[in-house]
């Protein structure tokens, strides 16, 4: 196996839950208040400030359902 072929290998998966594509990122919004989205790589959430949701990320795929978010508290919500 040659060096190239080391850096190709997959991510586990706290790896992959702790990144999301910035290009997708730009492309998300909340379901509820239609704003963008912030992404908490410590947490692997994305954020609703105005919904006071966090959005988990499993296995690198963003659960948009409102039903799967955590609600925020004041202090996780910029407020």
């Amino acid at each position: 196996m040659s060096g190239s072929e080391d850096q190709r290998k997959p991510m586990g998966r706290d790896a992959a839950t702790r990144t999301v594509d910035p290009k997708l990122l730009e492309m998300l919004a909340c379901p509820l208040t239609k704003a963008p989205l912030r992404w908490d790589a410590e947490k692997g959430e994305l954020i609703s400030a105005g919904a006071r949701l966090a959005y988990p990320v499993r296995d690198g795929v963003p659960i948009m359902l409102p039903s799967e978010a955590r609600q925020l508290g004041d202090e996780e919500s910029g407020r």
